[in-house]
């Protein structure tokens, strides 16, 4: 259940100084639209389970899954069974520049099923199982070995992903390649210069591309637009940024690289779906909403 929720934000507070939260949920009751900072997933296990992310319902059958990224409103109805719910502090995935390369995969929900593709499939539902496991495992080293099988899942997605790329985009594989090595350094730049002014001549440029070529192949292969991707890794900033009391939202704003208080407003609404102040101010209060885990923590619970 979640215990304690302002307005429509959660804050999941992992308990025992642990970075990630599992539930092996059976209650009945409606979780209401809300959102965090957290990388969510859920597997049902008994029965079917329907999740609204935004204003798009998802219907998932037994061991079917869905990744919600952070920042995504949604809801939980009242149903019966049983469901894993999976939380991960996303900051860990977010403060690693080597995983950038798999960050278009947490820019929209993705839901896994056997008829999207199969080995996708597979390869997700094992991850989850593994991180069940590994949960309750009581090992020093648990938490390192979920984010191994989550990363894993992460670039079981992405590499689905550049698949589909790469069937809407035919092209040769010294091709494919080579944007593998132009936009990797594209994104790196973009990383590491995110808090200044960035222009599509520069971006193009690193790329060796014209300016059309290159924002067409980059939404294709990153699954958003050049912008949004800018948009959305000084966003990211500006949440770290934020946590800080003693830094203004208009210094925040300034060194995350938005060029005023009104479009880092805007922007940062649009992704997170609250303003800066109250993203702050949720943040920082001590009432907060998190989902309770249960007794199960202390039980070990084998899945068939």
């Amino acid at each position: 259940m979640i215990k304690n929720l302002l307005g429509d934000y959660e804050t999941v507070e992992y308990e025992n100084k642990r970075f990630v939260m599992l539930y092996d949920n059976v209650e009945t009751e409606t979780y209401p639209t809300h959102w965090h900072n957290a990388v969510e997933i859920i597997m049902p296990l008994q029965n079917s389970f329907v999740v609204y992310i935004g204003e798009t319902k998802y219907v998932l059958n037994e061991r079917e899954i869905i990744i919600i990224p952070p920042g995504e409103l949604h809801t939980l109805p009242s149903q019966e069974g049983r469901r894993i719910i999976f939380q991960c502090d996303n900051s860990v995935l977010a403060d690693a520049s080597a995983l950038e390369a798999v960050s278009p995969v947490l820019a929209a929900p993705i839901y896994i099923n056997p008829e999207i593709d199969k080995n996708l499939y597979i390869r997700a539902k094992k991850s989850m199982l593994d991180i069940y496991s590994e949960y309750y495992s009581g090992s020093e080293i648990s938490d390192v070995k979920i984010y191994m099988y989550l990363i894993g899942m992460l670039v079981a997605v992405r590499e689905y992903q550049l698949q589909q790329y790469r069937i809407s985009f035919p092209c040769e594989k010294n091709k494919l390649l080579e944007y593998n090595e132009k936009f990797s350094m594209v994104l790196k730049y973009i990383d590491k210069n995110y808090m200044y002014d960035i222009s599509l001549d520069k971006l193009a440029d690193i790329a060796g591309y014209s300016k059309y070529h290159f924002s067409r192949i980059f939404k294709q292969y990153n699954s958003m637009s050049y912008l949004q991707y800018i948009n959305t890794r000084r966003t990211r900033a500006a949440e770290m940024l934020l946590l800080d009391p003693s830094i203004s939202i208009t210094e925040v704003a300034m060194r995350s690289g938005f060029s005023s208080l009104t479009t880092f407003n805007r922007i940062f609404k649009e992704i997170k779906h609250c303003t800066p102040s109250d993203f702050k101010k949720f943040y920082s209060s001590n009432e907060a909403a998190v989902i309770n885990d249960s007794s199960a923590s202390d039980e070990s619970i084998i899945i068939s």
